[in-house]
């Protein structure tokens, strides 16, 4: 039995995001997350996301919230075995006139481990660091993302090949995937939920860029965010640029 002061706490906190197709996400924040930026302490707010139907039970396709439902499903659904995505937003995002925005995959070895094979690392808190400074923004951190979206267990074996001398794009090729699989859909959902006004993308992918574009988001431009470039990943670099299309350290705006 879920008492109403649990429900009471949270149905406030639980928003549903309408998908095209008649599907939904579950939105659960604002939670406050202060954050450890080079020993000065910044405050962002949390958001993760789920996709209604990884929830046990058919309860969601009418794109309604019922906290108790959910809270009474939480335990059956296995969703740690899962991987959700989230959110971290800084400052007045969903009313300032401009806002920075990062869709920034997983990295399981650079976030987490500091690897120096990428960049990926780097790129993450310098993200956080730009939103912070500019003063409004949101990292989507993407859970799905492992490797370009091969997932772990499949990334670790494509740096065993990647050792014996294949780049990043040939490594993925050759364990049967494409080189790029990643879906921005629910990120775009979730970031139109939050906020209508331009937002400038933090990339050096253009191909990113193009893919929120085409979905309708208001896009103001682009800024790199090109660095951390060392012996370990000056190929995992290089790739980037002559494989994948990267453009290294160009401003973009619309006109």
């Amino acid at each position: 039995m879920v008492s109403q002061k649990v429900i009471s706490l949270l149905e406030d906190k639980i928003n549903v995001v309408q998908k095209e197709g008649g599907e939904s996400l579950y939105l659960v924040g604002p939670i406050t997350l202060p954050v450890n930026l080079e020993g000065e302490t910044k405050t962002f707010k949390w958001y993760s996301w789920l996709n209604c139907e990884t929830m046990a039970g058919e309860f969601c396709s009418q794109g309604k919230m019922d906290a108790e439902k959910i809270i009474k499903r939480l335990s059956s659904s296995n969703l740690a075995e899962m991987q959700q995505s989230s959110v971290l937003v800084y400052g007045d995002f969903q009313d300032s006139l401009d806002a920075l925005i990062r869709m920034h995959s997983i990295c399981h070895t650079g976030d987490i481990f500091g690897s120096k094979r990428c960049d990926c690392g780097y790129q993450l808190k310098t993200s956080m660091k730009m939103i912070s400074s500019h003063g409004s923004g949101a990292i989507f951190y993407l859970a799905n993302h492992e490797g370009r979206g091969i997932g772990l267990f499949s990334k670790a074996m494509a740096y065993i090949l990647q050792e014996e001398g294949l780049d990043t794009v040939e490594a993925n090729l050759e364990l049967g995937f494409v080189d790029d699989s990643r879906s921005y859909e629910d990120a775009i959902d979730v970031l139109k939920f939050l906020r209508d006004k331009p937002v400038t993308l933090i990339s050096n992918n253009p191909k990113k860029y193009n893919a929120l574009k085409e979905a309708g988001l208001n896009i103001a431009g682009r800024m790199p965010l090109w660095g951390d470039v060392s012996e370990f990943n000056e190929k995992y670099l290089e790739t980037k640029v002559v494989r994948s299309g990267h453009i290294r350290g160009e401003i973009f705006n619309e006109q």
